[in-house]
């Protein structure tokens, strides 16, 4: 029984852990930053093997399917809100944190409705790809103690930005096939 849920209550976690991650953003003193890397790096191994054990058990579900890619989002977003908010992402690095947000919640609608008419649209190495470099962006910009960590978080981020566009024009081109 657990074999067949875990890869769920894998996902369930990683929902669960977006007001964690949130709420360490307000944590005070010197571990601060290594309180929010370490939930946020817990969702991020949890978005890894929840997927992998579905597979490799054979026990992927619809819940799977439709929650899997919605947890990710919401611990992608949900975070790169907060480093705005901290300010740890800003000036012209704003526009590629922009540039996700809007293809997470545009590819969350298309898969939507993709689910609606019974089509699979499976993620792309592009996606995967940008979700990896996403989350190396976010992990570096949260510790943000040295210029150096700065510089290679913002380039993390500007290049899953293109990243993002890539893959979101190719849920877009598929999608586009499914609906003609």
């Amino acid at each position: 029984m657990l074999k067949k849920n875990l890869p769920n209550l894998l996902t369930i976690s990683r929902v669960l852990a977006m007001p964690a991650i949130i709420l360490s953003f307000y944590i005070q003193g010197k571990y601060a930053s290594l309180i929010t890397i370490l939930i946020f790096a817990f969702a991020c191994i949890t978005d890894f093997f929840d997927g992998y054990l579905a597979r490799a058990w054979k026990v992927q579900s619809k819940f799977g399917r439709l929650f899997d890619p919605i947890a990710d989002k919401l611990i992608v977003v949900s975070t790169i809100i907060m480093l705005i908010y901290k300010q740890k992402i800003n000036g012209y690095t704003i526009i590629p944190a922009i540039v996700i947000i809007c293809r997470e919640i545009l590819v969350s609608g298309l898969r939507e409705f993709l689910i609606s008419i019974n089509v699979s649209l499976p993620v792309s190495n592009a996606g995967k790809i940008k979700t990896f470099l996403q989350m190396i962006a976010v992990v570096v910009l949260i510790v943000d103690n040295y210029e150096t960590t700065q510089y290679i978080g913002m380039a993390c981020l500007w290049i899953a930005a293109v990243l993002t566009i890539w893959s979101c024009y190719d849920y877009v081109y598929a999608s586009m096939k499914q609906i003609n």
